[in-house]
């Protein structure tokens, strides 16, 4: 009997974002949630009660903004989107503005293929450095034009360009929306308000990085 000189491993099979989609409907998956990274199935941990509510303030805040200029709009709650393919990256922000479609019903049934143009991730305490400054890069090389990361720890807003210009702006100063979102400025303690809180005066806003 012979044996071979080494061990030969099979290369691991990657999912495709239509697999994909099948998988994260299956009865058994109904209340988990799973992102697709580059054709690996990686399974996120639910957000937590203070998670939600900054969701809301941000979304709140962007919905408001979508409707006074009657341009683009918000989706929430994880809601899919193909970054990029072959592998496969279908991730789903946490708050992210679309300009892809002008009616409900033009929005695609699925999981949309376009990038929004404003995509906001909302730090968990439990994630890592390095996989949060990956999921920026995947953001910023696939179109995305701007990424808001939010701290509701240490009550900050990062703002990514895909220049990878950064500015973290305090609770106490304005957001603005540059030239992605012209005219959107929120103040960045508003994110981490409860109803009935006073808002105290904003500092001036940062110019952008040099």
């Amino acid at each position: 009997m012979t044996t071979p000189d080494a061990a030969v491993t099979a290369p691991k099979r990657l999912m495709t974002a239509k697999e994909f989609w099948d998988f994260c409907h299956l009865p058994e998956n109904e209340t988990r949630s799973f992102e697709l990274v580059r054709g690996e199935v990686v399974e996120l941990s639910r957000p937590t009660k203070k998670h939600g509510r900054v969701y809301v303030n941000i979304a709140f805040a962007l919905e408001s903004y979508a409707r006074r200029v009657n341009i683009g709009y918000v989706v929430s709650n994880d809601s899919g989107v193909i970054l990029e393919e072959d592998p496969d990256t279908v991730v789903g922000p946490d708050v992210a503005f679309y300009t892809d479609a002008n009616k409900f019903d033009d929005m695609h049934p699925k999981w949309g293929e376009e990038p929004p143009i404003l995509a906001v991730e909302v730090l968990s305490p439990n994630d890592k450095v390095s996989k949060t400054n990956s999921k920026m890069a995947d953001y910023l090389k696939n179109r995305v034009k701007l990424v808001w990361l939010v701290d509701y720890e240490e009550r900050k807003v990062t703002v990514f360009r895909p220049d990878w210009r950064l500015d973290v702006l305090g609770e106490n100063q304005e957001l603005t929306g540059n030239s992605v979102l012209p005219g959107f400025s929120c103040h960045v303690g508003d994110f981490f308000r409860m109803p009935g809180e006073t808002t105290p005066s904003p500092a001036p806003p940062v110019p952008p990085s040099a």
